[in-house]
């Protein structure tokens, strides 16, 4: 798999296969650009997928961070990536984070020239809440959750000389379980699933279940984001021309579904997919539907 140059001369790995109409997907934090496969792999015939990993991720782990917020990085990137590809127009999913990153494009980039069709997966255009939007990151526990990232990012900023987290010495490291464990607790219904996620980073194989990197560095960098994003994309998106579908987790906990709503219906050429049985992660909890909502979304773009 190709690795392409950023403006920085860092190598950003890039997923492609397949061939056909081309189709940039945009994944959410954490993930990798394989765990795509199971929606989009079967579509290659028709579609070339272009998959890039974030910085500090599988294929870009190695990635120096840039002296800049992530999502302005991440914007960079693949701004850069969208140039060297050289296509008129591309098609555009994006999840969570890759949304957030595709909505700083359309506020920043000249982002929507390039959109010839847009499917937004489970993400809010405003992570703050404020009296004017009651809907970002955790709805009204957001000062909860920025409690908590303050703890975690107090911990780390200890330990920037610290390649990863499980090489912080222990009292450190416990500080650190025991916080992202109240994250874990704050997104999360099911009574065992804080001791099972307690249990899982107590084993250093399965510490990769709960932080979303073992880079000390890159987890500081992605837990700033959070903490810092002012960003208001509101009008940006709304201003989006393109046919745009709305995959929204009924039960989603990060971005509540009526604030999704109030956006999808901001636009003037958006429909809304309503994912009954799920929260923020809709291609686990209800993966045949997702699957099968991919699939329409991806012959719309023929």
């Amino acid at each position: 798999m190709p690795h392409y140059t950023m403006p920085d001369q860092q190598q950003l790995y890039v997923r492609e296969y397949g061939q056909g109409e081309p189709i940039l997907v945009l994944s959410g934090l954490g993930m990798q650009s394989w765990q795509w496969h199971p929606f989009l792999y079967q579509h290659r015939k028709h579609f070339k997928f272009i998959i890039p990993d974030w910085r500090g991720f599988g294929g870009s782990k190695h990635c120096q961070i840039p002296n800049m917020d992530t999502i302005s990085s991440h914007w960079r990137d693949i701004d850069s990536l969208v140039s060297q590809l050289g296509y008129d127009k591309l098609t555009v999913i994006a999840y969570s984070m890759g949304a957030t990153t595709t909505m700083h494009g359309l506020k920043y980039g000249q982002f929507a020239e390039k959109i010839k069709r847009y499917l937004h997966i489970d993400q809010t255009p405003k992570i703050q809440v404020d009296a004017d939007w009651q809907y970002g990151l955790y709805g009204k526990r957001h000062t909860e959750f920025l409690s908590i990232l303050e703890d975690i990012s107090k911990v780390l900023a200890t330990n920037l000389s610290v390649p990863f987290a499980q090489q912080m010495n222990n009292h450190d490291r416990q500080g650190l379980v025991d916080a992202w464990l109240r994250f874990i607790d704050l997104q999360n219904s099911n009574p065992y699933a804080l001791s099972a996620f307690r249990f899982a980073y107590q084993q250093p194989t399965l510490q990769k279940l709960i932080l979303p990197s073992q880079s000390v560095a890159y987890l500081y960098w992605y837990i700033q984001n959070y903490l810092n994003h002012t960003e208001d994309y509101r009008e940006a998106i709304a201003a989006l021309t393109a046919p745009t579908t709305f995959f929204t987790g009924a039960k989603s906990i990060l971005y509540p579904a009526q604030g999704q709503k109030i956006i999808a219906d901001s636009l003037a050429n958006a429909k809304q997919i309503i994912f009954k049985k799920s929260g923020h992660t809709p291609l686990l909890s209800e993966p045949v539907k997702f699957s099968r909502e991919i699939t329409k979304f991806l012959k719309q773009a023929l």
